[in-house]
C-alpha cells in the first residue's frame, strides 16, 4: 500500500472500521481464555452522542481493546435503555406538533407512535459511537424493551412480589406535574435557590365570652411563616412546639386558614424548629412530606388541593384550574389586600426538580408501588465497603455509605405508557393478583375467588408501567440471560452467563452511582449469586472553560462529530483523555484535540521518515545506533512496566501520557535522531530493523488510545494477511529494565544539551566542531553517540591542561569542560560561575547547619542523614570544580 503524504483521518478511519467489522474482530463467543467483559452503560433510545458520551466510550474502548491485546476474550456488550420519561416526553410533544392529544389516544395506539418514534430515532447514538471507533460486540445488541429482556423485568417484579419485597399503598411521593409521574427521590435534583418567605396571620377562634386579660387587649391571631401560601387551601392544623414559651398562649386553641375560613386546632410536637420563623408551623399533610408524617401522628385529615399537572382542584375552594405558581403571586396579593400578609423576607433555600423536565417537584399522596430495599441493600453494602467490588476513585466509598445506609423504599410505578407495564391484574371487588402474563393472572385470580366461570375480561391491567431503573438494574444479567431469575423449571445453565458473569469493569458516571450502580450490585447478588463487575472506574464531568457542565442548555457543549470531522476520532480520543483522572472532572479545551492532531502527524511523520530510509545488510552498524538501541529498549520496558501499573490503578491519563512522551520526546528527538543516516546515504540493515520493530512495540502501546493511525501504520509496516489486525496483537512485555543503563544515557543526553546549550549562548554553529574533556565517572562506550549528536572532533579524559577560555558544567559530580579560545567572552563567564558559586556555598551551607543540629542527628531517620550527607559532599565538589574553573579563567 503507498502511503501518503499527509495523515488523513476521513480516509483511514472509516475504511479501518469497515475491515474491523468486515473480519467480526469485535465479536465474542465462550472459549478457554480469560473473558474480560464490560456492559455498556445504554444510552438513552432516541440520544445523541454529547461529550460525556464521548469520554466514557472511549475509556471503555481503551479497557477492552487493551484486554484483546493481552490475549483476553474481549466483551463489550452495547444496546439502549427505553428512557421512560424523555422518550415518552418527545412523543408526546411530536403528536402535539400534529394535533394529536395523548388522552384521545387508546395505550395501544399511542404505543405504535412511540415504536414508530423509536425505530426512526433509536441506534442513531450507537452509529455516532462507531465513528468514536467503539469496538463492540454489535451482534450482541440489546434493548431494555426487547422481548426477551422484557421478560426478564417481568420474571423480577413477580419474583420480588411474591418474596414479599415488593408491595402496593398510598405513600407521600415526589410528583413531576409535566411529566404527570411520580419520580423516586434519586431522580430529584436539589437546587438553592433565592426565594420568599411569607408572614401570613392565622385568626385565632375566640370563645364567646373570653375572660378580660391582665395587662391589656388579647392578640387575635398568630403569624405562620412559608414558603408556600399557595398551599394553605390544605392546612390541617399549625403545630407549635410544647417547649416554646413565645407561643405557650396558643395551646389547645383553634385558628382560622386565611380566605377559606377552614377552623384548624393548634398542635403541639417537638418536631417543630423555633427558631425557624415564628415557630409557628402550617402542617399540610397533603403537600409535604414531613407534614405527612405530623398528620399520620396527630391524625390529621388530608386534604389534597392539586390536580395532577399542578392545577388547583375543587378541594382548595378558590383558584380552581388556576396554575400553582401564578396561584402563589395572585394569593400573596389577596392576603395583603384582606390585612393577614405581615411582611415578606427574601429566603435562600432549596427546591426539589425533576431531573428529566427540570420542573419543581410536588409533593403528592398517591398510590404507588414500591420495592423493600432494606435486605436488597445489605450485601451490596457490604461489597464496596469490604473492597470485594472496588470504586475508583475510592473517595466514592463514602457517599455509597451515606447512601445505602439511609436508603428509602423504591417507588418503582411511573404513571406513563411507555415501559413495562406493571404485572398486576385487578378484580372487580378491588384485590389484585400479580403474574407474568395474563393467563397466569387468570388463573391466580379464579383460584383466589374460587370462582371458575371467571374470564380474563373481568380483570383489568395496572396502567401504570415500571421505574426505568427497574429495568436497566438487570442490564449486566439480562443481556446474557434474559431468563434470569428464572422460571422455575429445571434447564440447562446459560453458557454466557456462566462465562462472561461477572463482568470485570464498568465505566460509568458518579450521579448515577446509586440510580444505577448500587441497583446493579443489589440485582446481582439477589439473581446472580454475586457482585456484578469487580471494578467500578467513575468519570468526571465534561466542564468548560469556566468550570460550567456542559450542556445543551447552556449552549457551552461542542458537536462531538464536528469535532471528530475536523481533529479526527484519534485526536479527539487523546485530547479527551490526556486530562481526565478517574473521578475528576475534565476540563475540556478545544485545544487538547488540536494536541491530538498533531500527535497523529507526529506519528505519521515519523513513520515515513523510517520508511523512507534504504537499508544496505552489508553496512556494519555504527556503535552509536547500537548503543541507542540498547538504551531505548530498556526505556521501552520501564515504560511498558509503568504503564501496566498505571492501568492496573485506572491512571488512564497518566498511562496515555507515558506513551506520548516516550513516542515523541524519546523515540522521534533522540533515537530516530541518533541512528538516521547522513543524508542520501543507506542505513545498516541491524538499525533498520530495529526501528521498524520499536515501531511495532509502539503501535501496540498506542493501539488503544488510538486505534485508527495505529492499525493504518502497523499495516503498512509489513504484508499483512487479510483478516490481521493491530488489535489483535499481542501487548508489549516487560518485566525488568537496566536502570544503569538508562541512567548512564541520561548523564549523556544532559552532556549534550549542555554543549548545545554552550553553542546557543555563544553563537558558535553545530558545524564548526567542538572538543570536550570529562574528568570523572562516565559510560566512555556511550562517547560516539555523544560525539555525534553534539558535532564533537575528539573527547578526552581529564581536564584542558593550560587551556584558556574554557567553558565547563557538571552533571553530578561528573566535570565536562568545552575549551573555547576566542570564541569565550571571559567576563561574562566569570560572571556566571560566581554567580554559582554564590548559590553552591549557601546551599551548603544550609546543609551544614542542619547537620551540626543535634536533634535532627538523633530523631531523623538514617536514610535522610545519610542523604543530608550526601548533599554536602555534592555541594562541596560542585565548589571545588567551579573554583577550578574560575582559576582556569585567569
Amino acid at each position: 500500500m503507498e502511503l501518503s503524504a499527509k495523515y488523513n483521518p476521513t480516509e483511514i478511519e472509516g475504511k479501518w472500521y469497515a475491515y474491523w467489522m468486515a473480519h467480526q474482530l469485535f465479536h465474542s463467543e465462550p472459549d478457554e481464555r480469560e473473558p474480560y467483559t464490560i456492559v455498556i452503560p445504554p444510552p438513552n433510545v432516541t440520544g445523541v452522542l454529547h461529550m460525556g458520551h464521548m469520554l466514557n466510550n472511549t475509556i471503555q474502548d481503551v479497557l477492552v481493546r487493551r484486554a484483546r491485546m493481552q490475549g483476553k476474550n474481549a466483551c463489550w456488550v452495547p444496546g439502549t435503555d427505553h428512557a421512560s420519561i424523555a422518550t415518552e416526553a418527545k412523543v408526546v410533544a411530536k403528536l402535539a406538533n400534529e394535533g394529536i392529544h395523548k388522552a384521545d389516544l387508546t395505550r395501544e395506539q399511542f404505543l405504535e407512535y412511540a415504536w414508530e418514534w423509536t425505530r426512526k430515532h433509536g441506534g442513531i447514538i450507537l452509529e455516532q459511537l462507531k465513528k468514536l471507533g467503539a469496538s463492540c460486540d454489535w451482534d450482541r445488541m440489546n434493548f431494555t424493551m426487547n422481548e426477551a429482556y422484557s421478560r426478564s423485568v417481568i420474571r423480577v417484579f413477580v419474583d420480588l412480589f411474591n418474596k414479599g419485597k415488593i408491595y402496593r399503598g398510598v405513600r407521600m411521593v415526589n410528583w413531576d406535574p409535566k411529566a404527570l409521574t411520580a419520580v423516586s427521590d434519586e431522580e430529584v435534583i436539589h437546587k438553592e435557590e433565592l426565594g420568599r418567605l411569607y408572614y401570613i396571620r392565622y385568626k385565632i377562634k375566640q370563645p364567646q365570652n373570653p375572660p378580660a386579660p391582665e395587662g391589656g387587649t388579647p392578640c387575635d391571631y398568630c403569624v405562620v411563616a412559608t414558603t408556600r401560601p399557595e398551599t394553605i387551601m390544605g392546612d390541617t392544623a399549625v403545630a407549635i412546639h410544647p417547649h416554646d414559651p413565645k407561643n405557650a398562649h396558643l395551646r389547645g386553641k383553634t385558628v382560622i386558614v386565611p380566605l377559606i375560613n377552614r377552623e384548624v386546632p393548634i398542635i403541639e410536637d417537638e418536631y417543630i424548629d423555633i427558631e425557624f420563623g415564628t415557630g409557628c408551623l402550617k402542617v399540610t399533610p397533603a403537600h409535604d412530606a414531613n407534614d405527612y408524617l405530623l398528620g399520620e401522628k396527630h391524625r390529621l385529615e388530608v386534604i389534597d388541593i392539586f390536580n395532577n399537572d399542578g392545577t388547583l382542584n375543587e378541594k382548595a375552594q378558590i383558584y380552581v384550574g388556576q396554575e400553582r405558581f401564578a396561584v402563589r403571586e395572585q394569593i400573596v396579593k389577596d392576603l395583603e389586600a384582606v390585612g393577614l400578609l405581615e411582611k415578606v423576607e427574601s429566603y435562600l433555600h432549596k427546591v426539589g426538580f425533576s431531573e428529566r423536565t427540570d420542573v419543581a417537584i410536588e409533593p403528592k399522596l398517591s398510590m404507588q408501588w414500591f420495592v423493600k430495599m432494606g435486605e436488597l441493600a445489605e450485601p451490596a453494602l457490604a461489597a464496596v465497603m469490604d473492597d470485594e467490588v472496588l470504586l475508583y476513585p475510592a473517595k466514592f466509598k463514602n457517599t455509597y455509605r451515606h447512601w445505602m445506609t439511609t436508603i428509602k423504599d423504591w417507588c418503582i410505578s411511573r404513571q406513563l405508557w411507555w415501559g413495562h407495564r406493571i404485572p398486576a391484574w385487578y378484580l372487580p371487588d378491588g384485590r389484585f393478583v400479580v403474574a407474568e402474563d395474563s393467563a397466569e393472572a387468570l388463573k391466580l385470580a379464579k383460584a383466589m375467588t374460587k370462582n371458575k366461570s371467571l374470564a380474563i375480561t373481568d380483570l383489568q391491567q395496572d396502567n401504570d408501567c415500571l421505574d426505568t431503573w427497574f429495568s436497566s438494574w438487570l442490564w449486566p444479567i439480562a443481556v446474557f440471560d434474559p431468563d434470569v431469575p428464572g422460571s422455575g423449571e429445571e434447564v440447562d445453565p446459560n453458557i454466557d452467563l456462566q462465562y462472561y458473569y461477572p463482568t470485570s469493569d464498568l465505566v460509568t458516571a458518579p450521579e448515577i452511582l446509586f440510580f444505577w450502580v448500587a441497583r446493579m450490585l443489589m440485582a446481582g447478588y439477589e439473581w446472580a449469586g454475586g457482585y456484578p463487575f469487580k471494578n467500578v472506574y467513575l468519570t468526571g464531568i465534561v466542564r468548560d472553560h469556566l468550570g460550567r457542565k456542559m450542556s445543551k442548555q447552556l449552549g457551552n457543549s461542542p458537536d462531538p462529530i464536528a469535532l471528530m470531522d475536523q481533529y479526527g476520532a484519534d485526536g479527539v480520543r487523546m485530547g479527551m483523555l490526556l486530562t481526565s483522572p478517574a473521578g475528576n472532572d475534565l476540563p475540556f479545551d478545544e485545544a487538547l484535540c488540536e494536541q491530538g492532531r498533531n500527535f497523529c502527524n507526529k506519528i505519521w511523520n515519523a513513520f515515513r521518515l523510517v520508511n523512507g530510509w534504504q537499508a544496505d545488510d552489508t553496512k556494519e552498524q555504527p556503535a552509536h545506533s547500537a548503543k541507542a538501541g540498547e538504551w531505548f529498549k530498556h526505556l521501552l520496558r520501564k515504560t511498558v512496566i509503568e504503564m501496566n501499573d498505571d492501568f492496573d490503578k485506572y491512571r488512564l491519563s497518566e498511562a496515555l501520557m507515558k506513551i506520548y512522551k516516550l513516542f515523541w520526546n524519546d523515540f522521534c528527538a533522540w533515537y530516530l535522531e541518533i541512528v538516521k543516516p547522513p543524508s542520501g546515504q543507506a542505513i545498516d540493515g541491524t538499525t533498520h530493523a530495529t526501528a521498524r520493530l520499536f515501531f511495532d512495540y509502539l503501535l501496540r502501546l498506542l493501539h488503544p488510545f488510538m486505534p485508527f493511525i495505529s492499525e493504518e501504520i502497523w499495516q503498512h509496516l509489513q504484508p499483512r494477511q487479510p483478516g490481521e489486525s493491530l488489535m489483535m496483537q499481542p501487548q508489549p512485555y516487560a518485566d525488568c529494565f537496566d536502570e544503569d543503563c538508562l541512567a548512564h544515557f541520561e548523564m549523556i543526553q544532559q552532556a549534550i544539551a549542555s554543549v548545545r546549550t554552550i553553542r546557543q549562548t555563544k553563537n558558535i554553529p553545530y558545524r564548526e566542531p567542538l572538543e570536550l574533556y570529562v574528568k570523572g565517572e562516565a559510560d566512555e562506550t556511550l562517547f560516539p553517540l555523544l560525539q555525534k549528536m553534539a558535532n564533537l572532533s575528539a573527547i578526552r579524559p581529564g581536564g584542558p591542561d593550560g587551556s584558556r577560555n574554557v567553558v565547563s558544567f557538571l552533571i553530578g559530580t561528573t566535570e565536562f569542560f568545552v575549551p573555547l579560545g576566542a570564541m569565550l567572552n571571559v567576563e561574562e563567564e566569570r560572571r556566571k560561575l560566581l554567580a554559582d558559586l554564590e548559590y553552591q556555598q549557601q546551599f551548603v551551607a544550609a546543609v551544614k547547619q542542619k547537620l551540626c543540629n543535634e536533634r535532627f542527628i538523633l530523631h531523623a531517620p538514617e536514610q535522610v542523614v545519610a542523604f543530608e550527607r550526601k548533599k554536602q559532599a555534592d555541594g562541596e565538589a560542585r565548589i571545588k570544580a567551579i573554583e577550578e574553573q574560575l582559576a582556569a579563567l585567569q
